[in-house]
């Protein structure tokens, strides 16, 4: 196995990862937020955090497709 290969899996273990975690996270922060009844300033911080790890996940897995194309 390539040493790009082994790169290559490991983001996209990395992506995954933050899909999960940031998914996890948001799903309690959103429980909490309710418990506790915060605003929805407060649950919108979240929510926006949460976008902005998965567009980074989707950066890491558009240049894994990028790699593997050939471009």
């Amino acid at each position: 196995m390539s040493q790009i290969d082994e790169h290559d899996r490991a983001l996209g273990r990395k992506a995954a990862l933050i899909i999960a975690v940031a998914t996890i996270l948001w799903l309690l922060l959103q429980w909490i937020g309710q418990q506790q009844g915060w605003s929805a300033q407060v649950a919108l911080i979240g929510d926006l955090a949460a976008i902005a790890a998965y567009i980074y996940a989707l950066a890491l897995v558009w240049r894994i497709w990028r790699r593997k194309s050939g471009k």
